[in-house]
C-alpha cells in the first residue's frame, strides 16, 4: 500500500544524523528520498563502528527507505546535474554549515529560481543567520549552550549529556514539521518555500518551564536526577532483589492509591505528606519512606502492585531486556530487515503509522552509489553510457 508521501521526490544532501533522520521518516511515510553522497567514501557515518560485512550499522539505522546516488560536489558539472535534478524535486534536505550551497551555486535563492515549487529544509547548529550561524555545532554542543546539559544528570554530579542524541532527533522532528507544513502550503499557493531548523532551537524548546523561571523568578532550574521536578514521588528505587525500577505517584489522584497498596493511610495524615505541595516542600523524606518499602520486595512484585493500582511503574529495562520483550515486536518496535551485505538487521520500527496509509520499510539502507545509474535514468533520462561516461570523468 503507497504511504501518504507516495509521489513526493525527496533530495537529502545532508550527513550524520539529524537530517537523514529526517529524510528517513520521510521515506517511511513513502516519499522517494534519494540521497546524494560523496563518491567513494559517502556519507561520513558509513565509516562508524560497529561494521557487520564492511556496512555500518550507525549508518544503517538512520538511511532506510532511501536510494543512494553520487556525486562529487568539488566538481562544477555536479553542481550543474543538482541543479536539474532540483527542478524534478518537491523537497531539499541539506545540514551543510551555512554558507556552503551558497559556494556551489544551490543556496535558496538559486534553487528558488530553478524551481519555484522547491521546499528546501536548511539544519544546522544555529541557523542560517545571525553572529554564531557559521560556528560548528553537534548534538553535544547544542546540549551544552543551551543549558540543557546543566539541568541533566545527578544533583551531586557533573552537567550530564543525555543518553541519546536528543538534540539530533528532535532537530530532525522539527525539520520533518516545517516541511509537511511548507508541502500543505504549497498545495493552496503553488508556491515552495524555506524551511529552517537549527539544533540550538530543538535544544531550547526542551529546557521546559527554565527559561521562564530563570528569567520571570530569578530561579536556576538545577539537576534532580531521576526525579519528576512537578510531582512526588516519583523516582527510581531499587528493589529487594536488587532491580532498579521506576514509579510515579506524585499527584493528588494517586498518591492515596500507592498509600493502600503500601499499607500506610497514616501517609496521607502526616501534615509532610498529605498534600502535593506539602510532599514537594518534604521530597528527601517521602522518598526514603516510598524506598524503604520497595526494598523489602521483589521488583516484579513492586510493579505488579503499582500496575494493580493503576499507577505507572516499570523495571529499568537493559537492551537484552528490550530485545526480549514480547510486545516490542507485537507492537512492530523493534523489526527485521533485509540488508544485501549485511543480512538480516534488527532496528526500530516505524514510530507514526496512519491507519490507512500506514507507511512502510519497503527497502533498507542504501550502498553507496547503488543506485546512481537508475535515479539519473528516472529523473533525468540518461543512459548508462551517460552515467558511465560521468563517472569516467569522476563527477559521480
Amino acid at each position: 500500500m503507497p504511504g501518504p508521501l507516495d509521489g513526493l521526490k525527496v533530495l537529502d544532501l545532508s550527513r550524520f544524523i539529524a537530517g537523514p533522520h529526517c529524510g528517513m521518516m520521510l521515506g517511511d511515510l513513502g516519499a522517494d528520498v534519494v540521497k546524494v553522497e560523496r563518491p567513494r567514501r559517502g556519507d561520513d557515518t558509513r565509516a562508524l563502528e560497529p561494521h557487520v560485512e564492511g556496512e555500518s550499522l550507525y549508518f544503517m539505522v538512520f538511511n532506510r527507505n532511501k536510494r543512494s546516488i553520487t556525486l562529487n560536489f568539488r566538481d562544477p558539472r555536479a553542481h550543474g546535474l543538482l541543479r536539474e535534478m532540483v527542478k524534478q524535486a518537491d523537497v531539499l534536505i541539506e545540514n551543510f554549515r551555512p554558507g556552503t550551497m551558497e559556494k556551489m551555486g544551490c543556496g535558496w535563492e538559486d534553487l528558488h529560481a530553478v524551481n519555484p515549487r522547491l521546499i528546501m529544509a536548511r539544519i544546522s547548529g544555529y541557523g542560517q543567520q545571525g553572529s554564531m550561524a557559521a560556528e560548528p555545532c553537534f548534538d553535544g554542543i547544542a546540549q551544552a549552550t543551551s543549558g540543557l546539559m546543566e539541568i541533566t544528570g545527578d544533583p551531586d554530579g557533573p552537567p550530564t549529556m543525555g543518553g541519546t542524541f536528543l538534540v539530533d532527533y528532535a532537530t530532525a522532528l522539527y525539520a520533518s514539521i516545517g516541511i509537511l507544513a511548507a508541502v500543505e502550503h504549497r498545495h493552496k499557493t503553488g508556491k515552495g518555500q524555506m524551511v529552517d531548523a537549527s539544533l540550538m532551537g530543538s535544544a531550547v524548546s526542551m529546557l521546559v518551564t527554565a527559561i521562564p523561571e530563570q528569567a520571570m523568578l530569578g530561579r536556576a532550574m538545577s539537576r534532580v536526577g531521576n526525579r519528576d521536578r512537578y510531582s512526588a514521588p516519583a523516582q527510581t528505587f531499587r528493589a529487594a532483589d536488587g532491580v532498579w525500577l521506576h514509579m510515579v505517584a506524585g499527584n493528588d489522584a494517586h498518591f492515596p492509591r500507592l498509600t493502600r497498596i503500601m499499607k500506610r493511610p497514616d501517609l496521607l495524615e502526616d501534615p509532610r505528606f498529605a498534600t502535593l505541595e506539602a510532599r514537594m516542600r518534604n521530597i528527601p523524606a517521602i522518598e526514603a519512606v516510598v524506598g524503604d518499602w520497595i526494598a523489602g520486595l521483589p521488583a516484579d512484585e513492586v510493579v505488579a502492585l503499582l500496575r494493580q493500582a493503576e499507577l505507572p511503574a516499570a523495571r529499568i529495562a537493559t537492551l537484552p531486556d528490550l530485545l526480549a520483550n514480547p510486545y516490542m515486536r507485537e507492537a512492530r518496535q523493534i523489526v527485521e530487515t533485509q540488508h544485501p551485505k549485511a543480512g538480516t538487521v534488527t532496528t526500530h520500527g516505524l514510530t507514526v503509522r496512519l491507519s490507512d496509509t500506514p507507511g512502510e520499510i519497503r527497502h533498507p539502507a542504501p550502498m553507496l552509489g547503488q543506485h546512481t545509474d537508475e535515479v539519473l535514468g528516472e529523473w533525468l533520462g540518461m543512459t548508462p553510457a551517460d552515467v558511465g561516461a560521468l563517472r569516467d570523468d569522476g563527477t559521480v
